[in-house]
């Protein structure tokens, strides 16, 4: 009797430690899943047009000295990045201001923030909705510090770069 109730008790450990079946090699994995995903998610953003449209190609857009304002020259390139935003609502922007050296270090920093707020704002009336975009300002840190007169105008802007880039 000791060795059949032995028996029994070995043979329900050995089906307790039964594997599980392996899973079939045509299948894709959940790392391939996730490739396919991200490759999807990619050609959702329409990375194409964004690389090869002439007005979403141009990422800077200039101001005057101690201005914030968006220039109506720039308008056209703004609402084009506001459009491309409300066409792709997954896709996510940044808005880095920059000041010249001309000024102190805090007043530069405010200002950047002024001029990628107001970039923002444009955007926003032009359908970008304010989850898709964060402002930064970087003041005056990659501002030429020997520019003199209108060789600074090209520190006083506002960068506009994309998370998927």
């Amino acid at each position: 009797m000791k060795k059949l109730v032995f028996a029994g008790l070995t043979l329900a450990i050995l089906a307790g430690c039964s594997s599980t079946p392996l899973e079939d090699a045509e299948a894709p994995s959940d790392a391939k899943a996730g490739v396919a995903s991200d490759q999807t998610e990619t050609d959702n953003l329409g990375l194409d047009k964004l690389r090869s449209d002439s007005l979403l190609t141009q990422r800077s857009i200039y101001f005057d000295f101690d201005k914030f304002e968006v220039k109506p020259e720039y308008l056209d390139i703004v609402n084009a990045h506001a459009q491309y935003a409300a066409d792709h609502p997954a896709a996510k922007m940044t808005l880095k201001g920059h000041a010249d050296h001309r000024g102190s270090h805090e007043y530069n920093l405010a200002l950047g923030q002024k001029r990628s707020v107001s970039v923002k704002d444009v955007m926003n009336t032009s359908g970008a909705s304010d989850g898709q975009i964060e402002t930064v300002s970087y003041g005056e840190e990659e501002a030429n510090q020997n520019c003199q007169g209108n060789e600074c105008s090209q520190d006083r802007r506002v960068d506009i770069s994309y998370e998927v880039e």
